[in-house]
């Protein structure tokens, strides 16, 4: 077995953080009182609203700027449709806070984060694998159990631990998955033999 030959490995999603613009004031206080599924933090000056479907939480503020998360697809193999669900969510909030009164104009959506998980077929030796790739990698394993690795070009960071799991954010979710092939041949060539 060589780091060359093609290995399938699955890449999941597990969140999507994107931001919109309404183009207008929103009544946080209005949004609270007749919307569904609200949560009010007046302190803050936010308003939490979830939606069922697709499963996404939106933090909105009176100045028009929304931040949805949790926007999740169920494998990679629909490449960008995590990305698409997102997109539909936001959508789907926008349209909801029109039906309240607002003239709201969906502008400016931009996926800002991507958080996805991958399992390696085998464990990795996390000191060997630091050394080896000193500039990019760092190992703390009084603060942290798993070696950081960041990917400049990319604007991916890299979360590697000993049993082989990876969890990867990047800016969008092919940044993610050339980051995970970027770093496959070198975790390869520090994994654990098995006897």
């Amino acid at each position: 077995m060589d780091a060359e030959s093609d290995v399938a490995l699955d890449i999941l999603i597990t969140n999507v953080v994107c931001v919109f613009r309404t183009r207008c004031h929103l009544n946080l206080r209005k949004i609270a009182l007749e919307g569904a599924n609200v949560i009010y933090k007046r302190d803050v000056g936010k308003v939490l609203m979830k939606l069922r479907k697709p499963r996404i939480t939106a933090t909105i503020w009176s100045s028009g700027k929304v931040i949805c998360t949790g926007a999740t697809s169920c494998s990679f193999i629909f490449f960008n449709s995590s990305e698409e669900e997102a997109k539909f969510g936001a959508r789907r909030l926008a349209r909801s806070l029109q039906k309240l009164g607002f003239q709201v104009i969906f502008t400016d959506f931009k996926v800002v984060n991507v958080l996805a998980v991958c399992n390696m077929p085998f464990e990795i030796r996390l000191p060997e694998f630091t050394k080896n790739n000193r500039p990019h990698a760092s190992y703390e394993p009084e603060l942290h159990p798993a070696v950081c690795y960041r990917i400049k070009s990319l604007r991916a960071t890299l979360q590697i631990f000993s049993t082989g799991s990876i969890t990867v954010t990047g800016p969008n979710v092919k940044a993610v998955a050339t980051a995970v092939e970027q770093i496959y041949p070198f975790v390869f060539e520090s994994r654990k033999e098995i006897l």
